[in-house]
């Protein structure tokens, strides 16, 4: 009976070590180890972290950054709640897209193909295709602007310095996955601090942060237009079907319990 507990016990939590990139392998070991509960608090959420770094690249956007602004400009605090609503719901939608990866191995997109008939497949897919490459092109305009405003580089320059950072960024996945995601979780810390270090220098009206936060409130046609976009910008289709994507495979459960910890 002994026996047959420790053949129990020693079965692996996670699938795929075998096959695993030495960076990989020390994912996959530290997800093992949390999995088994050697790992407790902080460091054993850490092994399965990287996909939501990546995913919340498209909440810090241009797109974010110009609307939010933008309300802010013009109605000061009165739309905080639309932002902090947009991103409760951003949350609770990007958790379930990383749930169905974990626990059927398989993608939304996938999904999708499977459940809905193929004129409602392909207009997802258009729709998706779209909103990326209008999200994309946002991007590459903000970094090459970025580039010429802090650097006075020229923005054709500019232009070509961020098609090679973007490519770059991109082959890291050739030596591993975790190399990519190290890298854009570096790049979203340093705008989280960016951003703690502006939101400290405005010093804030703290009283009307929380109503502007908490109290629902338009003022006007402007308004509701401004919220609209708030919302159509921090809630996008492309990552959500993304994030399903990244769990599917990051960090593959041996049986129902493990996915169910993931």
């Amino acid at each position: 009976m002994a026996e047959i507990v420790k053949a129990v016990i020693a079965q692996p939590m996670v699938l795929g070590a075998e096959n695993a990139l030495p960076g990989e392998l020390r994912v996959l070991r530290a997800a093992e180890r949390s999995l088994n509960g050697e790992r407790r608090g902080v460091r054993a959420v850490l092994p399965f972290l990287g996909p939501a770094f990546i995913a919340a690249v498209a909440y810090v956007d241009p797109g974010n950054f110009a609307t939010n602004m933008a309300g802010g400009s013009r109605f000061g605090y009165m739309l905080l709640w639309v932002v902090l609503g947009a991103n409760l719901m951003a949350m609770l939608i990007q958790s379930m897209s990383a749930k169905l990866g974990i626990a059927t191995g398989r993608n939304l997109p996938e999904v999708c193909r499977d459940r809905f008939p193929r004129p409602v497949v392909w207009f997802l897919w258009i729709q998706a295709e779209l909103i990326a490459m209008a999200t994309d092109l946002a991007e590459f305009v903000g970094a090459a602007l970025g580039l010429n405003l802090l650097f006075g580089i020229p923005l054709f320059t500019a232009a070509l310095l961020t098609g090679v950072a973007a490519f770059g960024i991109l082959a890291l996945q050739a030596f591993g996955f975790r190399r990519l995601e190290a890298t854009i979780t570096g790049l979203v810390g340093v705008i989280v601090i960016a951003f703690g270090l502006e939101v400290l220098r405005a010093e804030p009206a703290w009283g009307s942060v929380a109503a502007g936060a908490l109290v629902p409130h338009f003022d006007g046609t402007e308004s509701v237009l401004l919220a609209a976009g708030i919302l159509g910008a921090t809630v996008m289709p492309h990552v959500i079907y993304l994030h399903s994507a990244l769990t599917q495979k990051r960090v593959v459960g041996a049986n129902p319990e493990a996915r169910r910890k993931t």
